[in-house]
């Protein structure tokens, strides 16, 4: 069975009865991969799109037995279709990072103890939201003021 799958396809207008058919298969009602052979599971399956009605893509959806998505929605642990300038979207980094803080407590740690959780650890986790999205530097600051707060050993940290 295929986890992840994410079909990215210009289908047309619906109602002239032109599509555009991705490099998949519809064979026994179920999607292949040309070569592969892998299966997907469409129970786990999601279909979202953009500029369609709702009442299509029901349709759609309940011929290939699958749930109707809506955007945003995350994918690899990324948001797709969200606003990377808006505090929301940086949210579950930053809660994250406050969540990992809070179970040290820095007042029993070194200041080696410290740094080196700090260097190797808390910066490592927005590394891979970083390498697709370019954050604000709003978001930077507050990373780098919960770095400082954990580092200066402030406030329950």
């Amino acid at each position: 069975m295929v986890d992840d799958m994410l079909i990215k396809a210009i289908w047309g207008i619906p109602s002239t009865g032109f599509s555009f058919q991705p490099s998949l298969s519809a064979s026994g009602g179920l999607l292949t991969a040309w070569d592969s052979g892998l299966k997907v599971n469409f129970n786990k399956s999601l279909l979202t799109g953009v500029n369609l009605t709702a009442s299509w893509l029901s349709e759609v959806a309940l011929a290939m037995n699958c749930r109707v998505g809506a955007l945003p929605f995350v994918y690899l642990g990324l948001p797709i279709g969200g606003h990377p300038r808006k505090l929301d979207f940086w949210k579950p980094i930053l809660t994250c990072i406050h969540s990992r803080l809070l179970n040290w407590k820095s007042k029993f740690l070194s200041f080696g103890g410290r740094l080196v959780l700090l260097k190797y650890v808390l910066s490592s986790l927005p590394v891979y939201f970083l390498s697709f999205f370019k954050a604000p530097t709003g978001i930077i600051s507050s990373i780098e003021s919960l770095f400082k707060i954990f580092f200066g050993g402030w406030r329950g940290f």
